[in-house]
C-alpha cells in the first residue's frame, strides 16, 4: 500500500504530493484523513440500518466514496505501518462491497486481520473504519472512522501481570465520524458487519471519554451538593491525564471481573432474556470488585507508588461516577446502570457513611471502604448461594436482596407478590411482570436529576480534548 503515494507523487497530483508531504504528528489534520471522514460521512446518507445501500440509484455515488475511503486508506497507511495487513484487508472488503452491488456488507476478514491488543503500548496510533454500529451511541451500522491512540502508562503494564486481561484495550480518541459524536465510549469488534461470529480477542474502551465525562459531571454536582472535595478527589477533577490513567485501572479489573468468581450465570455472555435487576448486580459487582481490589493496592506497601496513587483514586471514581452520573443518566426504562448507582447511594447512606443534611453532602471516608466492600461481598454471596438455586429462585433472591435497600415502586407486582400460575409458569410470565422503573429514583436524586440533566446532556461526543 505505501507504494501507492510514490506512484502518484510521480504524475504529479497536488493532493497526493501534499499527502506525501505531510508531517505525521497530527493524523487528524492529515488530508487523506479529512477526505476519508467526508467521504464516509456522505456515504452514511445512503445506508440503511443494516449498512446496504438499497436504492441502486445511489449506487454511482456510493462507489465513487468508496474510491475516496480506499484511495485515503492507502494515502494513510504508512502512518500506521503495524496495522499493514488490516488496512490492506478492509480496503478489499471495500472494494468487494462495491463491485457486489452493496449488499449487507461483510467485513469479517479485515475484522480477523485488526489484532491492536497485540501491540499494547502508550502512544501507538490506529486508523479504525468499519461498517459498524457505536454502542450507546447509532444502531446503524454504517461506514465509520475513527483515529484513536493507546492509554498504557508503566504502571498498567505492572498491573496486568497479576490482573491478566489480553483483551483490554484502553485507548483516546484522536477524531471520530458522526457515530462517535455520541454517548458511545467503547469499540467492540461485536458491532462491525460480519457475515459470522468469531472468538473476539480484543475490546477498546474510550478512557479519555469517560474521564472527560466524569470531570465535567463530578464538578457540577460536588457544586450542587455542596460536597468537599478532599485534595486527591479534587486532582482528579483538574488533570484529565490522571484521570484517564484512573479510568485505565478501574476498567481493566471491572472487565476480567465478567469472567471471574463464582457466576450462576454470566449476562453479558450467555444471551437470555430476564429482569434488568440482573444486569445490575452484575455490573456493579464488576465495579466493586474493581474498587476492593483497589483497596487492597492501596494498602499494599508492596505495591508500586503510582499503583497506589491510582488505586485510592478508582475508589473515588466509583463512587462519584456510580452516585452521580449512572443514577441519574439515560431514561428510567430498565436502566441498570442507573439502578446499580441508586443502590450505592442508598447502601451508603443506610450505612451512616454517607450524608446528607443540611442539604450538604457528606462522607465517613475512612469507614467508606469497609461499607463498600460489604456491598460487594453480599453481591457475591448471592451468586455464590444462586449456584444450587433454580433459575427463578435466584431472580426472587436478587430482587429481595435489592429490595432491602431500595424501595420498589408502589405498583410492584413483585414487590406485592408474584401470582401463584406466574411462579409455576415459564420465566417469560416473570419477566413480563418487571416494571421499566422497577426502583424510582429517590426524592433525592429526583432533586439532583433537575440540576444535572443539562450537564448529563452536555457530555454526549466529549473527549479528552475538549
Amino acid at each position: 500500500m505505501s507504494n501507492y503515494v510514490a506512484q502518484d507523487a510521480l504524475v504529479g497530483e497536488p493532493e497526493v504530493l501534499e499527502d506525501a508531504a505531510f508531517s505525521a504528528s497530527d493524523p487528524t489534520t492529515h488530508p487523506a484523513w479529512l477526505r476519508l471522514k467526508s467521504a464516509a460521512t456522505a456515504l452514511q446518507a445512503s445506508q440503511a440500518q443494516d449498512g446496504s445501500i438499497p436504492v441502486a440509484a445511489a449506487h454511482a455515488d456510493a462507489a465513487a466514496h468508496v474510491d475516496v475511503i480506499t484511495a485515503a486508506i492507502d494515502a494513510l497507511a504508512p502512518l500506521f505501518p503495524h496495522d499493514d495487513a488490516y488496512l490492506t484487508a478492509v480496503n478489499r472488503d471495500f472494494t468487494r462491497w462495491c463491485t457486489e452491488g452493496f449488499g449487507v456488507p461483510d467485513f469479517y476478514d479485515s475484522l480477523m486481520a485488526f489484532q491492536p491488543q497485540q501491540r499494547r503500548a502508550d502512544g501507538i496510533r490506529h486508523l479504525v473504519v468499519f461498517p459498524m454500529y457505536t454502542q450507546n451511541g447509532s444502531t446503524n451500522r454504517f461506514v465509520e472512522a475513527v483515529l484513536i491512540e493507546v492509554i498504557w502508562p508503566e504502571f498498567i503494564d505492572e498491573l496486568e501481570q497479576e490482573y491478566t486481561n489480553k483483551l483490554f484495550m484502553p485507548i483516546r480518541f484522536l477524531d471520530f465520524t458522526p457515530g462517535y459524536d455520541t454517548n458511545s465510549a467503547v469499540l467492540f469488534p461485536e458491532t462491525v458487519a460480519m457475515r459470522e461470529i468469531p472468538t473476539f480477542t480484543w475490546g477498546a474502551i474510550f478512557a479519555d471519554r469517560e474521564a472527560a465525562r466524569f470531570r465535567r459531571v463530578v464538578r457540577a454536582a460536588a457544586e450542587i451538593t455542596r460536597l468537599e472535595l478532599s485534595a486527591d478527589a479534587a486532582a482528579l477533577l483538574d488533570d484529565q491525564h490522571l484521570t484517564e490513567e484512573t479510568f485505565v485501572m478501574w476498567d481493566l479489573i471491572h472487565d476480567r471481573t465478567h469472567m471471574r468468581g463464582d457466576l450462576p450465570f454470566d449476562p453479558f455472555m450467555i444471551k437470555q432474556r430476564m429482569p434488568f435487576f440482573l444486569y445490575s448486580l452484575e455490573e456493579l459487582r464488576c465495579d466493586l470488585t474493581a474498587f476492593r481490589e483497589s483497596v487492597t493496592i492501596e494498602r499494599d506497601e508492596n505495591a508500586g507508588p503510582e499503583a497506589r496513587r491510582h488505586a485510592k483514586l478508582v475508589q473515588y471514581a466509583v463512587i462519584f461516577d456510580r452516585i452521580f452520573r449512572f443514577a441519574i443518566s439515560g431514561s428510567r426504562v430498565r436502566n441498570y446502570d442507573g439502578l446499580g448507582g441508586q443502590l450505592l447511594f442508598a447502601w451508603m447512606h443506610q450505612h451512616h457513611v454517607l450524608h446528607w443534611t443540611d442539604t450538604r453532602l457528606t462522607f465517613d471516608w475512612e469507614a467508606v471502604p469497609d461499607v463498600v466492600i460489604a456491598l460487594g461481598k453480599q453481591i457475591d454471596d448471592l451468586y455464590w448461594a444462586s449456584i444450587d438455586r433454580p433459575k427463578k429462585a435466584h431472580w426472587l433472591a436478587a430482587y429481595d436482596m435489592i429490595a432491602e435497600t431500595l424501595t420498589p415502586n408502589p405498583a410492584s407486582q413483585w414487590a406485592l407478590g408474584l401470582p401463584l400460575d406466574v411462579l409455576a409458569g415459564a420465566p417469560k410470565g416473570y419477566t413480563d411482570l418487571v416494571l421499566d422503573d422497577e426502583f424510582p429514583l429517590s426524592m433525592f436524586f429526583e432533586a439532583l436529576d433537575k440540576k444535572m440533566k443539562p450537564v448529563i446532556e452536555s457530555t454526549a461526543g466529549l473527549t479528552g480534548r475538549d
